[in-house]
């Protein structure tokens, strides 16, 4: 097992435990709580494989497909013991949207997909999931809000667009752009960092 697997797999379980999540804080029921996990850990890397025109990856390796199920199951039954992995959550979901986002560029640089393609490949792999989870749980999506998270994944993407373009090894390229996309995450959580919002007026 690759290590960028494993961390794929690592991420895959914490954005299925961060959906399921979301559907315990809604009061949902079994069905809601699982399908918020299965959207939130696989939606954005199905969406990017259709959009490309190929298999969705979940049907190439179930191994996905089972663990975020077994992850959302997990957290419908243990939720009032687990209230500790709250915290550590956001932390195990930073390496998961460094690994989506090198994931899904790498994937469109494979189909040649050009430098805007590729880039919006990989941050819909890190984010359309969450975005999904979200809009489903009557939430502003994550992804719209001050905190960063998308820009992030943009720059991870575009380094390794431009790695992609140099001598340098494929696969140390991508270990440095999802270093770099899970090290501004967990600044960013740690220091409070946000994007600039607009000022509210009286303006109508």
């Amino acid at each position: 097992m690759s290590i960028l697997y494993a961390l794929d797999l690592l991420g895959t379980a914490a954005f299925a435990a961060s959906g399921a999540w979301a559907g315990v804080r809604r009061d949902m029921d079994l069905f809601g709580i699982v399908l918020l996990g299965l959207v939130t850990a696989i939606g954005g890397g199905t969406l990017r494989d259709l959009l490309l025109g190929a298999p969705p990856f979940i049907l190439k390796d179930e191994t996905y497909l089972y663990l975020s199920l077994i992850v959302s199951l997990l957290v419908f039954v243990f939720h009032r013991k687990m209230e500790f992995l709250r915290h550590p959550l956001q932390y195990f979901d930073a390496v998961g949207l460094g690994t989506f986002v090198v994931i899904g560029t790498g994937k469109a640089l494979d189909y040649h997909i050009g430098f805007f393609g590729s880039v919006m490949m990989g941050v819909m792999t890190a984010t359309a999931g969450g975005m999904i989870r979200d809009i489903l749980s009557n939430q502003i999506p994550l992804v719209l809000q001050r905190e960063v998270y998308a820009s992030a994944c943009i720059a991870g993407g575009i380094l390794l667009y431009l790695l992609h373009l140099t001598v340098f090894p494929e696969s140390w390229a991508l270990v440095v752009a999802a270093l770099t996309v899970i090290i501004v995450r967990l600044l960013a959580i740690k220091k409070g960092w946000s994007l600039p919002r607009a000022v509210n007026s009286d303006i109508r």
